[in-house]
């Protein structure tokens, strides 16, 4: 049986590397996987978005992110103890935190032009919780999804080794410190990569799926404006 489908290709790996090498959070030397991916976010805001969502906020370095270009933002987290550090960080930058589940949300249907949400999905259930961020964007508005998925071996091997040696050269880097995060961890996640793609492109049709060298995956989806 072959194995070439079980390796990165080279062009892969450079598609998903090199474009987002060395991004990270805005103004801040910070890093770590799910920060070296905030580009994803960031690149995919529409022209003209006013309102913003970032669900499982955590200390709130994406929201603070895109605060940077969309005027209205809201960070949604469960873990109080990690929006409190978002607020201590924030310095009154008028970006609003609220304690809250997406699956039980406060906010009217299709309110934000943006919906992200950074290595949280894996804590819900994956089609209740895009569903309900699906259902709070406007029409023609973007849910940008990047998460955490279960590795399958052999077949996820070339995907590890890439991985590893990404991380190791990345933290060399004398501009960034390596940096932990202080929310709760769910491990294993619950989908394969295989199995969450079909989920997503099922809840979501024309969803665009990629996966990352630092095991992660995003989804990029605009909702369509049937207006």
């Amino acid at each position: 049986m072959s194995t070439r489908s079980s390796w990165p290709s080279r062009s892969a790996t450079s598609q998903r590397l090199l474009p987002h090498l060395w991004s990270g959070a805005v103004g801040d030397d910070r890093w770590n996987h799910n920060i070296h991916l905030h580009r994803v976010v960031l690149d995919a805001v529409p022209p003209g978005a006013q309102r913003a969502l970032d669900v499982g906020c955590g200390e709130g370095m994406l929201s603070r992110d895109l605060h940077e270009t969309v005027p209205e933002v809201v960070g949604l987290d469960l873990h109080e103890p990690s929006l409190d550090l978002a607020r201590a960080q924030s310095d009154g930058d008028g970006i609003t935190w609220v304690l809250g589940d997406v699956l039980d949300h406060p906010f009217e249907p299709a309110s934000f032009d943006v919906v992200a949400s950074i290595a949280a999905l894996h804590h819900m259930d994956t089609v209740a919780g895009l569903e309900a961020m699906r259902d709070l964007l406007r029409p023609g508005g973007v849910l940008v999804v990047v998460g955490l998925a279960r590795t399958r071996f052999p077949r996820d091997l070339g995907w590890q080794v890439a991985g590893a040696v990404s991380t190791r050269w990345l933290k060399l880097s004398p501009k960034r410190t390596y940096w932990e995060h202080s929310a709760p961890i769910v491990w294993p996640p619950p989908d394969t990569y295989a199995g969450l793609r079909a989920i997503a492109e099922r809840v979501l049709p024309g969803v665009a799926y990629r996966r990352h060298v630092l095991w992660r995956y995003s989804l990029v989806w605009t909702k369509p404006d049937l207006r």
